[in-house]
């Protein structure tokens, strides 16, 4: 009878750690112990050195090893005392003794009066020598300590303008700032995941809408082509024809909705005169349908961006603009300038009164001013979205108030 295999074992464990070794905690110390070292250290040194000049400056107050304040000259019966720094006390050898004695004390005391005066004023000297440079070591040191918290600030500016790819990606001992940069590149990680994860959904959306899309546009223009075809087929044929344009209007929003939120990469010199100029080209046969009149003075405004995209926000506002004007006599005013170091784009129409509080939820995808997204025919509510994306994308703003006796004033700035 066969005997049964022994089970496989399984191999030996390694004897060695294939993990990098972790530098003693003394050798890489936290925050908390840097500065606590850096203080101390800072406040041991300077009370030696005031302590040594304070010790040299009295050594030289009390004259040390230097001549002394009396002495006794002369010999026999003609001894008397004498002192360069009491002159009374050279002429006082007849005088009674306790008037001798008041003269040696009263000099005593004055020596000792200087001698102190002196230690003072020069031990405040050494005192405010020694704040200066402590001032100056302590802002050095703590401008080192601190640099990591300056790196975290630069970082968070750089994603504030939406670059999501960036990380601190900190070297150093795990302290309280590396527990918080850390916790900032996790944070970062999960917003470009979110962000990347909803372009790529509304990017990948929009594409596969535009097939049957443009498949049904071609059945229709087709359809519509035929004389022969019914009077009632043909009005629901361009009914189907308005609304199908209409759904590749909103596909096309939402893809450049997607994109433009994305840092620009590749820029070139745009003037946005010029690009304003042409939006007007392309809306002034609808404005003139409506009566209403363009006009502003435009001035050179060059930025460093992408032509189609700015040219599609000044596109928009212009077709908002003229859209949501008065029925009679009115206008809209574009106008472009250089303020303040910044590229600025002006439009402004006659309108409907606008209140203050609805002003935000003007840029927000799908909305209108007191109207529903479906049933107009004025566009698909993404215009100023596109506009507000497109804007950040370049690292400009654009911003929106109501103007005195309706309409809007829409200001954009970009930098140059």
């Amino acid at each position: 009878m066969a005997s049964t295999p022994a089970p496989p074992q399984a191999p030996p464990k390694p004897t060695w750690d294939p993990r990098p070794a972790t530098p003693l905690p003394w050798l890489r110390p936290t925050i908390r112990i840097r500065l606590t070292l850096l203080y101390g250290g800072m406040f041991l040194i300077a009370g030696i050195l005031l302590l040594s000049i304070i010790y040299l400056l009295a050594a030289q107050a009390l004259n040390t090893g230097n001549e002394p304040l009396f002495k006794i000259v002369g010999g026999g019966d003609n001894v008397k005392v004498a002192s360069a720094k009491c002159p009374a006390v050279n002429n006082a050898s007849n005088l009674p003794l306790s008037t001798f004695n008041a003269l040696i004390s009263e000099c005593t005391d004055h020596q000792r009066q200087v001698a102190l005066d002196t230690l003072l004023s020069r031990s405040l000297l050494a005192l405010l020598g020694l704040a200066v440079i402590a001032f100056a070591f302590g802002y050095a040191m703590a401008g080192r300590v601190l640099s990591p918290l300056g790196r975290i600030t630069r970082t968070a500016r750089a994603v504030a303008g939406s670059d999501l790819s960036r990380r601190i990606e900190l070297d150093g001992p795990d302290d309280e700032l590396k527990e918080l940069a850390d916790t900032f590149d996790d944070m970062l990680e999960r917003l470009e995941r979110a962000f990347s994860a909803q372009q790529r959904f509304v990017g990948n959306a929009s594409h596969e809408l535009r097939t049957p899309l443009a498949i049904n546009r071609t059945l229709l223009e087709v359809h519509l082509s035929d004389p022969g075809a019914p009077v009632e087929l043909q009005q629901l044929g361009k009914t189907l024809l308005a609304t199908n344009e209409r759904s590749e209007q909103l596909v096309e929003g939402l893809l450049l909705l997607a994109r433009s939120d994305n840092q620009i990469v590749e820029r070139k010199p745009v003037d946005l005169a010029e690009v304003a100029g042409q939006a007007i080209d392309q809306v002034r046969a609808e404005a003139d349908g409506k009566g209403v009149e363009i006009h502003g003075v435009r001035e050179p405004a060059v930025v460093q961006g992408n032509g189609v995209l700015l040219e599609r926000i000044a596109l928009n506002l212009v077709q908002n603009a003229v859209r949501y004007n008065v029925p009679e006599d009115g206008w809209v005013e574009v106008t472009t300038a250089l303020t303040g170091g910044q590229a600025v784009l002006v439009v402004t129409n006659t309108g409907p009164v606008v209140p203050a509080y609805e002003i935000d939820n003007l840029f927000e995808p799908f909305r209108r001013l007191r109207t529903e997204r479906t049933g107009s025919d004025k566009g698909v509510g993404l215009g100023l979205s596109i506009a507000r994306s497109v804007a950040r994308a370049h690292g400009g703003h654009i911003y929106a108030e109501p103007r005195e006796g309706g309409g809007l004033v829409m200001r954009v700035t970009l930098p140059v």
